[in-house]
């Protein structure tokens, strides 16, 4: 299947910001190992695959807090937290893999001398690591947690916020996701997005019925060039 391209009059834009696990970094089955271990460890054994997959995209804060009340666990969520971080940091740091595609759409952004910037609801000290241990580091120069805004996504506060540090406007910013509440928080910030589902079952979601571009079928339909294309004129050839 090929991606839907919708046309518009559009400027170039001054800045691309990557989402982080899923979209830049295949990280989603480092964060389930994680996940899983520690809540393994609070009593809940039963915690699989497709549960983990409701919550691609959004902060690991938002996500121990809602399974903190659903599985009723007794301890407090800067604890659960710290748990998740420190174990997924272990895994991290050695066996994250960039999408092959999506590291040859940042290099070719890169050269074009295009502002590049990664907003994730992953910590600070995550998103260091990540990028390190994939050697994408000085690829971009300007890196937003959602530990430091007000708001995770779908709240458009870690786009917003990526945009400052690079000192562009919003309007002149494309977004590159994975999830539907990354896409809204695109959205809600006022930027263009580029869809890349993560899970291709989500890509109808209404959140990525705002993307300028779409992949449906996920990395495995991802195409560099055209992403290109229709980041600076809105096309990508159909």
């Amino acid at each position: 299947m090929l991606g839907r391209v919708i046309t518009s009059d559009v400027p170039s834009p001054l800045a691309v910001i990557f989402d982080l696990d899923g979209t830049l970094v295949d990280s989603e089955p480092n964060y389930f190992e994680a996940g899983r271990g520690v809540l393994a460890r609070h009593g809940v054994r039963d915690f699989g695959w497709d549960e983990h997959l409701r919550f691609v995209g959004i902060g690991t804060r938002e996500t121990l807090e809602t399974l903190r009340r659903e599985y009723r666990l007794g301890v407090p969520v800067d604890e659960l937290l710290a748990e998740t971080n420190h174990a997924y940091l272990e895994l991290a740091g050695t066996r994250t893999e960039a999408f092959p595609r999506m590291r040859a759409y940042v290099e070719r952004l890169y050269a074009a001398g295009v502002p590049l910037a990664v907003a994730s609801g992953s910590s600070l000290r995550t998103i260091e690591a990540v990028l390190k241990c994939v050697g994408l580091t000085d690829r971009f120069a300007a890196v937003v947690s959602a530990e430091e805004v007000a708001r995770g996504k779908p709240g458009p506060d870690v786009f917003l916020e990526a945009a400052r540090r690079l000192g562009v406007e919003p309007g002149e910013c494309v977004v590159v996701e994975d999830a539907p509440p990354g896409a809204e928080a695109a959205h809600r910030a006022g930027m263009r997005c580029v869809g890349v589902p993560y899970a291709p079952s989500v890509a109808a979601d209404p959140a990525f019925g705002t993307a300028g571009l779409l992949f449906p079928g996920g990395q495995a339909e991802f195409d560099a060039a055209r992403a290109y294309a229709w980041v600076f004129d809105g096309s990508g050839g159909r």
